[in-house]
């Protein structure tokens, strides 16, 4: 196992790498607002932060990752194009795999630019493959932009829309809401006991929910019980998204397959087709490159299109090696206003040094 110096010295040879891009070198602080911040991570993150209080600045967090708090400080000056790298220790609990670290060095290189973003999209992906030349490692894409456009473009009600749009980084609930606005899944009988009553509460409240709150809940059931079914047409078609796991230019000819019945995607897939040329122009085998549909979901939430990973051929069971995407809203909702399309990676040094180790041998 790589020692602390080693991993240090790795980080710094990748943040040279970024720098020579024109990258600034930044460092935010370890201890970070949580309530500010919180909210940004998806459920995963949120579950495994370690959350500390402090008197005079509230809760706070020990850093679980870099992109959210460089979002914050760029957007705080102002949505400017940009280029920065960083090195430095994250932390997150691990409750189920004892072998995981809950400390870690991270590398990482954000790039804003609103000129052309699947330029940008190319050229954080190259770089990060870059660093990996030469190590038996796997790249996966995929792109958060395209299940969210097929979501938006269903012919259902807003409020149906909107719970899709919540759990698109939960597989298995995504899935559920499916079944159950489609009617594969049929309605327990607790709940048409409670829609069939008169909605008024008379039981003691013993929860956190006011009388008031479940009432409107219960009203909110009947109004979505009540609307038509989602077509079993549209559900194929999202399934048939998501099963989607091609080479990058076979997946795009499949998805525009898919965009003739779902034309809401088609912009989306249009950006895709962009972003495959611009990484092609850099050198990368999008023939042989991996696209999977479904790819990304249960990482960040705060990525709303290009996501990418490099996994190692031997040790599945390990952490993406290196792991990164694109993420235009979080800098809307960070900029008050302000916001400028943005993408980021992020790589491992501890266990790029580990892979190496092991492929020397």
């Amino acid at each position: 196992m790589a020692t602390r110096s080693e991993i240090l010295a790795k980080a710094s040879a990748f943040r040279a790498l970024f720098e020579a891009r024109g990258a600034m070198v930044v460092e935010p602080p370890i201890l970070q607002p949580a309530e500010t911040l919180l909210d940004l991570y998806g459920e995963d993150i949120r579950a495994r932060a370690y959350v500390t209080s402090d008197a005079l600045r509230g809760e706070q967090l020990l850093r679980p990752d870099y992109t959210v708090p460089v979002v914050q400080m760029h957007m705080t000056h102002g949505a400017k194009p940009a280029r920065y790298t960083y090195s430095g220790e994250v932390f997150r609990r691990q409750e189920k795999d004892p072998t995981r670290a809950n400390e870690y060095i991270q590398v990482g290189y954000e790039v804003f630019d609103d000129v052309d973003p699947a330029a940008a999209d190319a050229e954080v992906f190259a770089l990060i493959s870059q660093g990996l030349n030469g190590l038996p490692v796997t790249a996966v894409t995929g792109d958060i932009g395209i299940l969210m456009a097929a979501v938006k473009g269903l012919d259902t009600t807003v409020p149906r829309k909107s719970a899709l749009m919540r759990h698109i980084w939960r597989p298995r609930r995504f899935r559920a809401l499916l079944d159950r606005y489609s009617g594969k899944t049929p309605v327990p009988a607790t709940r048409t006991a409670l829609l069939a009553g008169d909605g008024k509460i008379d039981a003691p409240l013993i929860g956190l929910r006011s009388a008031v709150e479940i009432e409107a809940r219960i009203q909110s059931l009947r109004e979505d019980a009540a609307c038509a079914p989602l077509g079993a047409g549209q559900v194929a078609l999202i399934q048939a998204l998501l099963d989607t796991r091609e080479t990058m230019r076979n997946a795009i000819s499949q998805l525009r397959d898919i965009a003739v019945d779902l034309p809401a995607i088609s912009d989306a897939v249009d950006r895709l087709a962009l972003r495959e040329k611009a990484l092609t122009e850099r050198g990368v085998d999008t023939e042989n490159l991996m696209f999977e549909a479904s790819f990304g979901r249960v990482s960040m939430e705060y990525y709303d299109g290009f996501v990418f990973g490099f996994r190692a051929d031997a040790r599945p069971e390990w952490p993406m090696l290196a792991s990164g995407g694109r993420y235009d809203a979080l800098t809307r909702r960070l900029g008050q206003g302000a916001e400028i399309p943005a993408v980021g990676g992020v790589m491992r040094p501890g266990l790029i040094l580990e892979l190496e180790g092991a492929n020397d041998h």
